[in-house]
């Protein structure tokens, strides 16, 4: 599994050459989000799977980057996907970058 920084992330997303899964809870998007991300809760991932791009380089992002690192790992050992990324920091690091973040 890769990671990438969040000023990466925002450079792969914006060239579309990835997209990005926030896997935080309802409750915690609300808050708010990276803009232009799909959301599908952590718990969703395996009933929702069909939405997990295969042909593409996929950024898994959460709040800290745990719960996205553990989707990654789950994801290239048991369902055979291979271009996913986990975003270093989450959402916390995306912010305190000084990128946006929709409300």
């Amino acid at each position: 599994m890769e990671r990438m920084t969040p000023e990466q992330a925002k450079a792969a997303a914006d060239a579309g050459d990835a997209v990005i899964i926030d896997v935080r809870e309802d409750d915690e998007v609300a808050q708010g989000a990276i803009p232009g991300s799909r959301h599908i809760p952590m718990g969703d991932v395996l009933e929702r799977i069909a939405e997990v791009p295969r042909d593409t380089t996929v950024i898994f992002s959460c709040r800290s980057g745990g719960r996205s690192e553990n989707v990654c790992r789950y994801l290239e050992e048991n369902e055979g996907f291979s271009d996913l990324v986990n975003l270093e920091g989450g959402i916390t690091a995306w912010s305190r970058a000084g990128l946006p973040v929709t409300q």
